[in-house]
């Protein structure tokens, strides 16, 4: 299948792996890219710039296909060295960033210098303009179904897509609730150029993570997730469990007083807890309400070609006999 995604980024299907914090690794996203998406490796679970150098070496002695670098910007008295982030993407040759958070438009001319192509993630249409007017060559729009953080607007990719195909001039992929070949045909129809999935690639086989985090998210339904911190204007979706719990009893107490630290036990520290160590109710963790369309754990090579595969037979066969259908009933 040939998108303006598939072009801008040399790749086979127009699906792309979003960046996850202890997800993704070298592993994962060299799966990906040798199943014929982008694969992307999360730059700040690198602790250091020195780290994520080794990380996107590891990678490239692992596949021959392009691959990304995900670089969340944070507020600015928690900011990480992003120069020096920058430059170990440079110096690793990888050529696509995909950029979250906030603006990455300080770092746009150096980026753009390197012939990386740079792809925001944004949760509304005003942002993807803004992405689009600093020069980001293509957009991750992300609905409120989304894993992490959905922005404040609480607008569903149903509203979000066709709203963004019609102000938008770069491409875009479609993010939150992506999971098979459903969702990428619908994307497709609705402007979108592509899709972003981001838990659906916890559950496979590559996904660097403890086993109990895969069987969580198969055993979990689309009613499972919960959003937390709303007070406080950093919404984030997670999944269900007893710290989380605890966590919006804090939040139900504190009202529109709550702060950061009133709730810093159950998202401080958290991932690695879960992800490599399996501790599941260790605090809050990111999961989209995609969960509840995740029912095995296959490879990604395996899911990458039953999505496409199944997506060609949805547009040959489906849509098409719809239209095949009318014509006949026409003539009869």
């Amino acid at each position: 299948m040939k998108t303006a995604i598939t072009e801008l980024f040399n790749i086979k299907h127009p699906i792309i792996q979003g960046g996850m914090h202890y997800v993704g690794f070298a592993e994962l996203a060299a799966a990906v890219a040798n199943a014929g998406g982008l694969g992307i490796i999360t730059g700040l679970t690198q602790r250091t710039p020195e780290l994520l150098a080794k990380e996107i070496a590891k990678c490239r002695d692992m596949t021959d296909k392009p691959f990304g670098v995900n670089l969340t910007f944070l507020p600015a008295f928690t900011a990480p060295p992003y120069p020096e982030y920058i430059a170990a993407i440079k110096e690793g040759g990888v050529k696509a960033v995909e950029t979250a958070g906030r603006s990455p438009e300080q770092y746009m001319p150096s980026l753009k210098a390197a012939g990386i192509k740079v792809i925001h993630k944004c949760t509304s249409v005003r942002h993807s303009l803004k992405a689009e007017q600093i020069g980001c060559d293509a957009v991750s729009v992300d609905g409120f179904e989304c894993g992490g953080h959905p922005g404040e607007d609480d607008i569903p990719n149903m509203i979000l897509l066709p709203r963004a195909a019609d102000e938008l001039k770069i491409p875009f992929v479609a993010s939150g609730g992506m999971a098979d070949a459903r969702s990428l045909v619908a994307v497709l129809a609705m402007g979108a150029q592509g899709m972003n999935m981001g838990t659906r690639f916890m559950a496979t086989k590559e996904a660097p993570i403890h086993d109990n985090v895969k069987k969580a998210l198969v055993a979990a339904s689309e009613l499972d997730t919960r959003l937390i911190m709303r007070a406080i204007r950093n919404t984030e979706r997670v999944l269900k469990n007893p710290a989380v719990d605890h966590l919006l009893e804090i939040e139900r107490e504190k009202g529109a007083k709550l702060k950061i630290d009133d709730i810093h036990d159950q998202v401080a520290g958290v991932y690695p807890k879960v992800m490599i160590d399996g501790q599941m109710d260790a605090g809050a963790w990111s999961c989209g309400m995609v969960a509840g369309l995740i029912n095995d754990i296959p490879t990604v090579k395996e899911l990458i070609d039953r999505i496409m595969t199944e997506a060609e037979l949805l547009i040959r066969s489906r849509l098409t006999g719809f239209l095949d259908g009318d014509a006949a009933s026409k003539a009869a």
